[in-house]
């Protein structure tokens, strides 16, 4: 059993709008929250350039800063926040308990999961030098600025055609690049991707260099089946590959889906009572911030009414 230091209430653990709207309103219920943010704090608006679709900013807002306002109403609010990983934790009885990879450790009534999900990405290095400036996982967060653009999107799931379709209302056209001959995605998916004018697609290919100096120019692209390469011109390049929700630390004490999000009931409450879930980590849908907010604000009510209930 871990060592108990600290006990609370409430104890959030992740740092995206998921989880400092579960703070937010824990902090003004009274119930003195504490944030176990991680060492990679923000979630994934912290490669999010600009944001054009959270209410509240007439202007678009970037992804770091509108996170930093988040954690600075936090602050104010009084919410203790940690950035440190959680090791450890035991869902098996009231109080939770947790330890960090300091080797702190916590108790707590209530626990809400707000960890996320992290796009999963190809893995080459220039990739990872634009992502924010052409790079994306998200169409529905960054369609708006390729008005009239080419752009590329790699896959061949569901995903990568819902992204592809979607960046089809604002680009000129949607080049789908897939390593088979053939599409993983649903059959109705399939019809209306093959239906839709603006959208093209290479096969047997892979991305092996995204171009640009500063910004996207293009993708270099190997055939698999010949090892010819060849460039692609475009302005924007979407990976749409599929996402992994970190539920890792959590060793198997919460129900999982098919794709390893958490179970929660509507209500973001999980298969254990007195742990509730909020944002991607439990939304394989929409991985919207907005949305994520929204959660938040459902678990620290639901966490709130639990404690309530209890007296």
């Amino acid at each position: 059993m871990i060592l108990m230091s600290d006990s609370r209430k409430i104890i959030v653990v992740g740092s995206g709008p998921a989880a400092y709207t579960a703070a937010i309103y824990s902090a003004r219920a009274d119930l003195n929250p504490l944030i176990i943010g991680g060492m990679a704090t923000g979630g994934q608006l912290m490669l999010t350039s600009e944001v054009e679709n959270f209410p509240g900013f007439p202007e678009p807002v970037l992804g770091p800063e509108l996170m930093e306002r988040m954690k600075k109403q936090c602050e104010r609010l009084g919410v203790s926040i940690i950035n440190e990983d959680v090791s450890k934790i035991d869902l098996s009885s009231r109080p939770f308990h947790l330890e960090t990879t300091e080797g702190k450790a916590f108790a707590s009534e209530t626990v809400i999961i707000a960890t996320g999900a992290t796009a999963q990405w190809l893995g080459i290095e220039s990739e990872k030098k634009l992502m924010g400036h052409g790079v994306s996982a998200c169409a529905t967060c960054d369609g708006f600025f390729f008005k009239g653009k080419e752009v590329v999107v790699v896959g061949g799931g569901d995903t990568a055609l819902e992204e592809a379709l979607f960046l089809s209302k604002f680009a000129s056209k949607v080049i789908v690049i897939h390593r088979r001959d053939q599409l993983r995605a649903s059959r109705i998916m399939q019809d209306r991707a093959f239906k839709n004018s603006k959208l093209s697609f290479v096969w047997d290919s892979m991305v092996s260099e995204v171009l640009g100096n500063g910004h996207v120019s293009g993708v270099r692209v190997k055939n698999l089946k010949t090892d010819k390469l060849s460039d692609i011109a475009c302005h924007g390049f979407f990976v749409a590959i599929g996402h992994k929700p970190t539920v890792d630390f959590l060793g198997g004490q919460l129900k999982l889906d098919n794709h390893g999000y958490i179970i929660t009931d509507g209500r973001t409450r999980t298969s254990v009572p007195g742990v509730f879930a909020a944002g991607d980590v439990m939304d394989s849908r929409y991985r919207q911030a907005v949305t994520a907010a929204g959660t938040g604000c459902m678990a620290a009510l639901e966490a709130e009414r639990f404690l309530a209930g209890e007296k």
